[in-house]
Formats: C-alpha cells, sequence, structure tokens
C-alpha cells in the first residue's frame, strides 16, 4: 500500500477539526465560579455581585447564598426550567422585582434567609405556585402585605422569626389556599398584641405549629388562658418553648418582660372559660349514614368543611363523592367507614378574607357489639351472685336424708367396742358374744396370732350352728372368712 500523499493528510486534518467543535459544543459549561454536578449547581462564598450566566439547565439546585448580591433580575431562572431549590441566603438583597421568580413554576424550595428585605409585598412570591417550604428569617421584615401567600396553595412552612414584625394578618392565613400550613413561626419579633380570637379560629394544625415566643406582648388573661389551652392540647408551639412565651407587664417600661406559663400564679385570678374550639363528639357505628350540620345563619355565605386528612370539601363533595357537602352547610356521609374518623372543621366564607370557624366534630366510628355482648356485663353478675347465695343457702338448710324415711337410727355401739382391741379388724367376731354385738363389715389385715385362734375355732362343715337365734352371725362370718381367705398365705383347696 502506497504511503498517503501530504495533500491528503491536510486534507483528513482539516475534516476532523470540523468535527471536534460541533461535538464539545454539545454540553453547556459550568460557570467558573460554581461547582456543578448533575443536578446540583453550587456557587456559594464566592462574593459574587452578580448572577453567573450560561447556567446548566439540568439542575434542579441552585446555591447561591454567602455572596454579595443585591438584586435578582427579572426572568433570571428562565435558563432554569428544572429548578425545584434555590438557596440565596446571606446576601444583601433589599427587595424583589415583579417577574423575579417569573419561570420557577416548580420551586418548591426558597430559601432568602438573612437578607435585607424590608417588606413581603404581594407579587414577591405570586409566582412560585408549587412553594411549599420559604424562609425568610432574620431579614428586616417589619410589614406583610395580607394578599402575599394568596395564591401559594401549597405552602406548608414560612419562617418569620427575627425580623421587625409588629403585627401579622392572621386572617389571611385562613384563605383557601393555606390549609396546607403546617408551620408558621413568628418568634423573636416585635409582635405588641395578638388578636386572640382570630386565632382560637385558626385550624387545629395550623395552631399546633404557630410559633410565637419571644414577643413582647402586652400580658392579659386572654392571652394566659389561650397559651394554657395550647399547653393542654400538647401544641408542640407552646410545648417545645414552654418557658420562652413572654409578656409585657406594663408599655411604660420595656423590660418589663415575665415568662407567662412559668409564672403562672400570677395570673391565677383569670377565670378559665370553655374551651371554644373543642371539638363535639358524635359517635357512630360502621356502615351508618352520617349526618353534621353546621350554622348556616350567616347570609350570603358559602361553606366548606375540612376533613381530618386536611382536605377542604366544598358542595357538592369531595373527588369520589364518599363525602357530599350541601349548600346549607351541613355534610353527609352515606356509609360510615373507620378511615372517616377524625375532626371536621365547618368554615363559612362570605368573602376573599372573612372566613369564620362556625364548629368542629370529632367523628368516631366503631364496630358494633355482636349479639354474644347484648347483655351487661353488670346484670350478668349479678345473676350469677343471686344463683350462687340460693345454691348456698340450699345446702345449709335443705340438705336430703341419705337413708330412705322407714329407715331407723341404728342404737349406739357397746363401750367395749370403742376399746383399742376393736380397733383392730378381724374377720372373726370377739370372744364375747352378746345379743346386742354386730360383725364389722370393715376388712383389714388380720394379726398372726389372730389367725391360730380363729381357726381352732371355726366349726366343721357339718357342724350344727352354735347359736340358732342369730342366723346373721353365720352369714356375716361367712364372708368374713371368705375375704380372710383372700388375703391369707396359704392356699385354698376346693
Amino acid at each position: 500500500m502506497a504511503p498517503w500523499a501530504p495533500a491528503e493528510l491536510w486534507l483528513l486534518l482539516l475534516l476532523l477539526l470540523q468535527l471536534c467543535p460541533a461535538r464539545a459544543s454539545a454540553p453547556r459549561s459550568c460557570p467558573p465560579a460554581c461547582i456543578c454536578t448533575s443536578d446540583l449547581l453550587s456557587c456559594s462564598r464566592q462574593t459574587l455581585q452578580r448572577v453567573p450566566r450560561a447556567l446548566p439547565p439540568t439542575a434542579t439546585t441552585l446555591d447561591l447564598s454567602h455572596n454579595a448580591l443585591s438584586q435578582l433580575q427579572d426572568g433570571w431562572l428562565a435558563a432554569l426550567p428544572h429548578l425545584e431549590a434555590l438557596h440565596v441566603g446571606h446576601n444583601q438583597i433589599g427587595e424583589l422585582s415583579p417577574r423575579a421568580f417569573h419561570n420557577a413554576s416548580r420551586l418548591r424550595h426558597l430559601d432568602m434567609s438573612s437578607n435585607r428585605l424590608r417588606a413581603v409585598e404581594r407579587h414577591y412570591f405570586e409566582e412560585l405556585v408549587s412553594l411549599e417550604e420559604l424562609l425568610l428569617y432574620n431579614n428586616h421584615i417589619a410589614r406583610v402585605d395580607e394578599n402575599a401567600f394568596a395564591r401559594l396553595s401549597g405552602l406548608r412552612k414560612v419562617y418569620l422569626s427575627w425580623n421587625n414584625l409588629t403585627s401579622f394578618p392572621f386572617h389571611a392565613v385562613q384563605g383557601l389556599g393555606n390549609f396546607s400550613l403546617r408551620t408558621l413561626d413568628l418568634s423573636s419579633n416585635s409582635l405588641l398584641s395578638l388578636p386572640v380570637e382570630e386565632l382560637a379560629a385558626l385550624p387545629e394544625h395550623v395552631r399546633n405549629g404557630l410559633y410565637l415566643h419571644n414577643n413582647p406582648v402586652r400580658c392579659s388573661c386572654p392571652l394566659y388562658l389561650m397559651l394554657q389551652r395550647w399547653r393542654q392540647r400538647g401544641f408542640s408551639s407552646v410545648r417545645d418553648f414552654f418557658e420562652e412565651h413572654t409578656c409585657k407587664v406594663s408599655d411604660a417600661v420595656p423590660r418589663s418582660l415575665i415568662k407567662l406559663l412559668k409564672y403562672s400564679h400570677l395570673f391565677e385570678n383569670c377565670s378559665a372559660e370553655p374551651d371554644p374550639a373543642q371539638p363535639v363528639p358524635f359517635p357512630v357505628t360502621v356502615g351508618r349514614a352520617l349526618l353534621l350540620a353546621c350554622n348556616a345563619s350567616l347570609p350570603h355565605a358559602a361553606y366548606m368543611w375540612i376533613s381530618p386528612h386536611h382536605e377542604p370539601i366544598r358542595p357538592p363533595g369531595n373527588a369520589n363523592r364518599s363525602v357530599e357537602v350541601f349548600h346549607n352547610g351541613s355534610l353527609r356521609i352515606a356509609s360510615a367507614r373507620p378511615w372517616h374518623s377524625g375532626v371536621y372543621v365547618c368554615l363559612a366564607i362570605s368573602g376573599p378574607h372573612n372566613i369564620s370557624r362556625l364548629c368542629e366534630v370529632n367523628v368516631t366510628v366503631h364496630y358494633s357489639k355482636p349479639d354474644g355482648e347484648a347483655f351487661s356485663t353488670g346484670l350478668t353478675t349479678l345473676l350469677g351472685c343471686i344463683v350462687s347465695l340460693l345454691l348456698v343457702l340450699v345446702y345449709l338448710f335443705v340438705t336430703p336424708c341419705r337413708c330412705p324415711p322407714c329407715c331407723r337410727t341404728a342404737p349406739p355401739s357397746p363401750p367395749q367396742e370403742c376399746s383399742a382391741q376393736s380397733s383392730i379388724l378381724s374377720a372373726t367376731p370377739p370372744a364375747t358374744d352378746g345379743p346386742s354385738r354386730r360383725a364389722s363389715k370393715h376388712v383389714a389385715f388380720l394379726e398372726p396370732a389372730r389367725e391360730a385362734l380363729d381357726a381352732k375355732e371355726r366349726p366343721a362343715p357339718g357342724e350344727a350352728l352354735p347359736d340358732g337365734r342369730h342366723p346373721k352371725v353365720l352369714q356375716l362370718r361367712s364372708d368374713t372368712e371368705s375375704i380372710s381367705s383372700v388375703f391369707s398365705d396359704t392356699p385354698i383347696v376346693s
């Protein structure tokens, strides 16, 4: 084979150079200040003042924390369509533009803690329809718009601690899109008062995760009684921070804070009122129909129930129609099952932010008792005691006689039969014969000394009876002789 010409080699080299850049330009390069993996992009602690460009589109987690970012541009997340978690904490962000989170509908976790935000406006997070966890602690937030979380239907956790909040729109938490909320941390702020009635109207799962400790709230009996009820019901917001719940005795003295629950004796004059939030018990048997009534006295109000599984149920009912809700506010379950047990909350909605809780019903679905358990246990025990008492009385006073009525009691035995000699049972009668002597029918082993004496006194077969006046003596004697022959060592000769 002839060697290739130099012109052919150059042509082959040019062809390879044209193919290599096309293959190398397919994957997008990682920014120099970041570390890229398959779905993780970390650009933290790089003193970045702007978000890097040309980010890999495959990233699901982006970490830009501990930098010097002061703003986020509009639509900067359009290049990350699969992003689910964003960390921009410990930066210098003071506000957000209306389209800062445009095209981030998949984002579920957002960490903007330790920034310089001064408020939470309505447009900040309304694009994040899939958001579940929002971290805003350690900012300078002094105000939260009442519609800031209105569109976040899946929001579960909001952390607003260590800010400058003096008030909070608690009625906004009752919005239709916040029934999945489990944690609302408002601790370590500057809350001066708490609307006890609005807090009592919140669902139980929200109150369980509503953290209000370490705030300079003005001391009052309603506040104390509310926290005491939360403590008795085991809410983690009070149980986990028992000593951190403080209140201010006097507004004129800024540092007059006391531990509200620890020194409860200071509020002993507060009269405890019944808990309006205590659910009404409602037992029902498996398979029976269940109808819960709701107070429908509010005009032009729509009614909705919250199921024990935190599912909002509005007319006409849930998805599979196992639970029906009517326009008059009543709830009906055609056939109760054990999984229907729990607390049902009825809400009346007369406006976007006018939601009031009407009632809570604690449904308990149980199985019916078997037919064998129809009788009361106490009645069965009482009948058993009466029958036992009757048997004891019959045994004591109506004992039946073993002998027939014609039987007479035998005369007492003579004194000599009680002697030591008569205690040894013998096969032959004693030496003393008397008219009233009776032979013992009990047989025991004969003494050897007695056997020789009995052999001499035994009459011959043809010999006459010694005493004709007592024919029974012979019968008894023959019986004892036959028995003594069984226990004798001598063989029996026929």
